[in-house]
C-alpha cells in the first residue's frame, strides 16, 4: 500500500488496483474547507493519471463521511468577498464569471463528471450538505447502517451546489429531490436506500470490505479503456437530446475499439475460457474520437 504524504486534509493510499481517499478531518467530522477540496481535486488528478489504479473508493475518517463545510468562521465561508481575485465588485455587485465565483463543490462535482476511473462512495456516516452532494457523481454509493444524509442548504438560507440540480433528480427523480432539499432533513440510511440514493446499507465493519469487493470485480475482470469510456457514455448520455447522439458514440466506440488487442485479447480468453490480460491503457491508447463531447453534436 502506497499513498503520498504531502495532504493534509484527506489520505490518499492505492493498494494494488484500488485507490482509496479519506476525509480526514475527524475532529471536525470531515468538514470541508477550501484546502480540502484542493486537496480531492489533485487526489482526483493522481487516480486518472496512474494505470495502475482502476477504480477508486472514498470515505471518511472516524463517525462521519463529511459534515459538510466548516462553519467554524460563520457566514462569510460563502461570502467570498475577502480573498485575493474576489468576485465582489467595489459596488456590492458581483461578477459571477470570475473562477472565484465557482462553488467549490461544484469544482468536485465536475471533476469526479470526468474521471476515467469508477468511483465508489462507502459513507461510513453523516453526510451533510456537501458531503452529500459530492457523491452524487459517484457511480456506486453503499452506506453503512450509521450513515444520514441531509441536503440541508434550505435550513441554512443557501442553495444546493456542486450541480446537485443535475445529478440528483436523474438518481432519484424530481419529486423526491425536491421534498429532500425543501424539507432540508436528515434522511435515514434506509430512506436513502428507498429513494434510491444508495445501493446497499451494511453494518460499519462491512462498508470497506464490500467496497473494494465491487472495485475488485471491476479491475480484475474488465479492460481500462472500455470501462473509461462506458463510465463517460453513460454520465453523458444523461443530458442527450435525441438517442442519435448515443448512436453516434456507440458506433465510433465499436469500430475503434473493435480493432484494438484488448478486443482481440477479451474473445480470446472467452473462446479458451480463461482470464483476460488486457495490456491497452488509458494514459496511452483512448480511442482518436476521445473527448467526442467536444463536437459539435458529436458529428
Amino acid at each position: 500500500m502506497s499513498g503520498p504524504a504531502s495532504y493534509r486534509a484527506i489520505d490518499y493510499a492505492v493498494d494494488g488496483p484500488i485507490a482509496t481517499i479519506t476525509l480526514a478531518r475527524p475532529d471536525q467530522l470531515n468538514a470541508f474547507t477550501y484546502p480540502m477540496i484542493d486537496e480531492f481535486l489533485d487526489a482526483i488528478d493522481r487516480v486518472d493519471a496512474d494505470d495502475a489504479v482502476r477504480a477508486v473508493i472514498v470515505t471518511g475518517a472516524g463517525r462521519a463521511f463529511s459534515a459538510g463545510t466548516d462553519l467554524s468562521d460563520g457566514a462569510q465561508v460563502f461570502q467570498r468577498d475577502g480573498i485575493a481575485d474576489s468576485p465582489l465588485r467595489a459596488d456590492g455587485s458581483f461578477d459571477y464569471g470570475k473562477d472565484s465565483a465557482r462553488d467549490g463543490g461544484g469544482l468536485i462535482a465536475l471533476r469526479l463528471y470526468r474521471c476515467l476511473k469508477p468511483v465508489i462512495a462507502a459513507i461510513n456516516g453523516p453526510a451533510v450538505g456537501i458531503g452529500a452532494t459530492i457523491t452524487l457523481p459517484m457511480d456506486i454509493r453503499l452506506a453503512s447502517e450509521d450513515a444520514r444524509i441531509g441536503f440541508v442548504f434550505a435550513r441554512r438560507g443557501i442553495v444546493p451546489e456542486a450541480a446537485s440540480g443535475y445529478f440528483l433528480p436523474r438518481i432519484v427523480g424530481i419529486s423526491r429531490a425536491l421534498e429532500w432539499c425543501y424539507s432540508g432533513r436528515i434522511l435515514s440510511a434506509a430512506e436513502a436506500l428507498d429513494g434510491g440514493l444508495v445501493r446497499t446499507i451494511l453494518p460499519a465493519a462491512e462498508l470497506l470490505p464490500a467496497a473494494r469487493a465491487i472495485a475488485r470485480e471491476i479491475a480484475d475482470n474488465t479492460a481500462p479503456v472500455s470501462i473509461a469510456l462506458i463510465r463517460q457514455m453513460l454520465w453523458r448520455g444523461l443530458g442527450y437530446a435525441d438517442p442519435m447522439e448515443a448512436h453516434r458514440v456507440d458506433s465510433r466506440g465499436i469500430l475503434a475499439r473493435g480493432r484494438s488487442g484488448d478486443v482481440a485479447e477479451g474473445v480470446a480468453a472467452f473462446l479458451e475460457k480463461r482470464p483476460a490480460r488486457f495490456v491497452d491503457r488509458v494514459s496511452t491508447d483512448m480511442p482518436d474520437y476521445f473527448p467526442w463531447w467536444d463536437e459539435p453534436r458529436y458529428s
